[in-house]
């Protein structure tokens, strides 16, 4: 099996919490939040409604509110939450000596 890519996407301290941080992985926009727990999200930056930008909305938890409309998104599957419906990709991220990596 292919091990995944890794990028290099920020440093953890550029990164504040509960604040999303856009940044752009091969030509696609990913919205990155780093969490009160410490983990670090990401996921398509772009809501399936509106493409509103998620890496603007309001954090809650694990969940981030679309700027546009206010959908809920979970940032663990990128599942838009009921009574809404859609999805946005959901990456995996690691966090080495302080630097934030995208898994593809």
């Amino acid at each position: 099996m292919k091990s995944a890519e890794k990028i290099k996407i920020a440093n953890l301290d550029e990164l504040v919490p509960l604040i999303g941080k856009k940044v752009i992985v091969n030509d696609t926009e990913v919205g990155v939040f780093l969490l009160e727990s410490g983990k670090v999200k990401a996921i398509h930056n772009l809501c399936p409604h509106k493409q509103g930008p998620l890496s603007e909305g309001t954090v809650s938890g694990e969940y981030v509110y679309c700027p546009l409309h206010d959908r809920k998104i979970d940032l663990n599957t990128g599942e838009v939450q009921a009574p809404d419906t859609g999805c946005v990709k959901a990456y995996e991220t690691e966090v080495v000596n302080g630097e934030v990596y995208l898994c593809l």
